[in-house]
């Protein structure tokens, strides 16, 4: 182990968290939004730790699969004891708990990731913090996994629950429907309460800079459609409109042939949420993510955005929006983050 002195210089008084498969830094941005330090975090994808690195400079951040890390590594790194850290959070790889690989649920995906749902628990074990909470996809809740997990943590001393909840209601301009679960060791943690207004696209991305104008290579990042894909978006109604309102001889032949699917190649609306931002969000052909009124998709900036990315949240300029749109599209959104985690500083202080 490298005896390099650790950049996470622990601040007094200032509660701490640890960030598990922290990807980009969406739940590191909202945990720090609500006054945690965050110490360390682990993911193992190159570009995504690269990407967390420019944004939280001052985490100790390890660019490992997670199984290949101990927790007396983390301890002695990070000059943590047994029961000190305040918050472990985290969202183990979901893909094989996905609605759209189970086919809502009606389908057994093993994918050898479901089972890094227990490397999140051996640092529970291991750590005992003061509170856990852990953001997954709605499917995990029917996944035996889950309640074993539930389980193993109750036998701790943990006092918690889940909820199904929409990221719309706690400050995030998008529906994105997921799980969470916290608890506390010997404390009930209570959820945040739901926001009084949603946030719709017009109040996150109205009065952008023009894209491709910019100067920033995020927002700026060319569209390469051919010419037949321009024109069957210019014919999209401005809006909130979709495919299914053109005329039958105007839509694409596999569009004619499925009826299912309908948000592809179809705008978002300006007084609405956004619909969920997934990986795919760059493509007109996996959802609706055409912009309101402009005849393109929204950018990887807009997009960050309606995952609730401050504005300034550094990316790479790749060229690849199919890159940044992966980091994005799994990213936990920082407001929805940020809610719960005021919300576990409160019931720890009581």
């Amino acid at each position: 182990m490298s005896r390099l002195k650790s950049k996470s210089v622990q601040t007094i008084g200032k509660p701490t968290a640890i960030d598990l498969f922290s990807g980009c830094g969406g739940l590191t941005q909202g945990l720090k939004n609500a006054g945690f330090q965050v110490l360390g975090a682990i993911d193992v994808e190159p570009l995504s730790v690269a990407t967390y690195r420019a944004n939280h400079e001052e985490v100790e951040i390890w660019q490992s699969d997670i199984r290949e890390i101990t927790d007396t590594t983390i301890k002695r790194r990070l000059g943590l004891r047994k029961g000190k850290l305040d918050l472990l959070a985290g969202c183990p790889p979901c893909q094989g708990f996905s609605t759209m690989r189970t086919l809502n649920g009606s389908r057994l995906v093993e994918d050898p990731r479901n089972d890094l749902l227990f490397e999140f628990q051996r640092f529970v074990e291991s750590l005992l913090p003061r509170a856990i909470m852990m953001e997954n996809v709605v499917g995990l809740a029917q996944d035996e996994r889950f309640s074993r997990f539930v389980t193993a943590l109750e036998n701790l001393g943990y006092q918690g629950e889940y909820r199904i909840i929409n990221a719309a209601d706690y400050g995030v301009p998008q529906r994105r429907r997921r799980l969470i679960y916290m608890a506390g060791l010997k404390v009930d943690i209570h959820f945040a309460a739901k926001c009084k207004y949603q946030r719709t696209v017009r109040d996150a991305i109205w009065g952008l800079p023009k894209a491709g104008e910019s100067g920033d290579p995020v927002h700026d990042l060319p569209e390469k459609r051919t010419s037949k894909t321009i024109a069957l978006i210019e014919r999209i109604p401005k809006n909130g409109g979709s495919r299914t309102d053109l005329p039958l001889e105007a839509q694409l032949p596999c569009h004619k042939r499925c009826n299912g699917f309908k948000d592809v190649y179809g705008r978002m609306a300006w007084d609405k949420v956004a619909p969920t931002i997934t990986s795919g969000c760059f493509n007109p052909s996996k959802g609706r993510f055409l912009h309101p009124d402009e005849n393109r998709c929204i950018t990887m900036r807009e997009a960050a955005v309606l995952q609730g990315f401050p504005l300034d949240y550094r990316f790479p300029t790749t060229g690849s929006k199919s890159t940044i749109a992966l980091m994005v599209g799994n990213a936990l959104p920082p407001p929805l983050i940020e809610a719960h985690a005021k919300q576990i500083l409160r019931s720890l202080s009581k």
